[in-house]
């Protein structure tokens, strides 16, 4: 197994109806990360990269270090999980993008974040 594959990264997403404003095209949305460590050494979360896109095709790119001010060490077996949000422009949007990894054998490598959907509810069937 490589590296890469070695961390699994769960997402679910929720819409925040009392931080959006449809009249003024702002739409909030939470989302829960879960990373979990399948692999046999630990590792360490460096930075991280969201390609983010609303319906309009309109991109926004964001990179930094760590996650919510963390560069959390995941042990084999272990998951780290956190809570954190955007702002788009439109009802439907999605994100995608990696984090930064560092095993404790020295390597660095990219764990992939899947693509997912932010929608309010009842506008995607």
């Amino acid at each position: 197994m490589s590296l890469s594959n070695s961390v699994k990264i769960d997402v679910t997403t929720r819409y925040l109806k009392e931080q959006s404003d449809p009249f003024t095209r702002r739409f909030a949305f939470a989302y829960t990360i879960e990373i979990t460590n399948e692999g046999s050494e630990s590792v360490k979360l460096l930075n991280r990269y969201w390609h983010i896109a609303n319906d309009n095709d309109h991109v926004e790119e964001v990179q930094g270090e760590g996650v919510i001010g963390k560069q959390p060490e995941i042990a084999p077996g272990k998951s780290f999980k956190y809570t954190s949000g955007t702002v788009i422009s439109t009802e439907v949007g999605t994100m995608s993008g990696n984090y930064e990894m560092l095993s404790a054998s020295g390597e660095k490598f990219k764990a992939l974040i899947p693509p997912f959907l932010l929608a309010i509810p009842h506008t995607v069937h």
